[in-house]
């Protein structure tokens, strides 16, 4: 099979191309380095890389033409600064409309994209989200844009996945609260921790089971999540005995704002039943995985999608 990943040097698409190639697929992959890092995925045999962004039109143009893929993965997502919406639109609203325009004039058999469960808002009116809970993307520039790529799929008429991610987390992560509390942690610094609980995966999961979307399986949305949520202090809990810190570092736990979110808790059912059940990673080997990482590498990132989210 050939594949052609987005960000293929990003947390997501850099373990769904080690999986390809790992079983002997040819992979294309283009990352413009916003987020994504070198060291991700390293040169091998049956692997391009491509420097460029999925907004310049006909370079995308010029690669799926070229290399004719099966399946496009598309990872590639701008969200490091909840400010910046030139970028966002630019990478996750025009940056998707060309894939899916080219794919469709290319006869690509399979398209798979992730969409953030911020789709659902901050206020979500059931627990646990199920897909047909109403859309509602307005909390952040990055939930806007990512949504719009989502609706042109629907429109396009391709073959197509989408799985609307739970918090995916473990090495190579670079948004979020994994990163914020190991590289606090790491300087001696004080963490704060909200009342909230959030629903933790392994990224090496959900690359498994792209790969079986790449397959063939399954069509339209789902929920990639475990169907259970945990505390934030949590969490932090386990960067705490995965760095093996002598003391316990009590962290500064802090009250929900009006506009944070408690949980969203996404229902995995459909997904369980079409991709069979998931044996979800533990948090605590996660975590660990995720801390040997930046052990090894160094934090980069830390980034956070909405501004209440910001590192104080």
């Amino acid at each position: 099979m050939k594949a052609l990943i987005t960000g293929g040097c990003g947390q997501v698409g850099s373990h769904v191309a080690e999986n390809l190639l790992a079983r002997g697929d040819d992979v294309l992959s283009i990352d413009n380095f916003a987020t994504g890092r070198p060291e991700h995925l390293t040169a091998q045999d049956r692997l391009t890389q491509v420097e460029g962004s999925i907004a310049d039109k006909p370079l995308v143009d010029q690669l799926i033409g070229d290399f004719k893929p099966d399946v496009i993965v598309h990872t590639a997502a701008s969200y490091k600064d909840p400010d910046d919406w030139y970028s966002d639109t630019l990478t996750n609203a025009v940056g998707g409309s060309n894939l899916i325009k080219a794919a469709k004039e290319n006869n690509v058999g399979r398209f798979i994209y992730f969409q953030t469960a911020l789709c659902y808002g901050l206020k979500p009116m059931e627990q646990p989200v199920t897909l047909d809970h109403p859309i509602d993307p307005d909390n952040s520039s990055y939930s806007i844009s990512k949504t719009v790529t989502e609706q042109y799929l629907r429109l396009s008429g391709l073959d197509y996945v989408t799985f609307r991610l739970a918090n995916v987390i473990g090495p190579r992560n670079v948004s979020g609260p994994l990163p914020i509390f190991f590289d606090r942690l790491s300087q001696g610094k004080q963490c704060f921790v909200t009342k909230s609980r959030r629903d933790f995966v392994y990224v090496g999961d959900l690359a498994r089971y792209v790969v079986k979307a790449a397959d063939g399986t399954g069509h339209g949305a789902y929920h990639f999540s475990s169907g259970t949520d945990v505390a934030i202090i949590e969490l932090y809990d386990a960067v705490v005995k995965a760095m093996k810190l002598n003391d316990y570092p009590k962290p500064d736990v802090r009250e929900l704002g009006p506009d944070d979110a408690e949980s969203i808790l996404l229902d995995p059912s459909r997904t369980f039943r079409d991709f069979g059940d998931v044996d979800f990673t533990p948090l605590e080997e996660t975590v660990r995985r995720g801390v040997e990482y930046y052990a090894e590498h160094g934090v980069h990132g830390g980034y956070t999608h909405l501004k209440h989210e910001e590192k104080k």
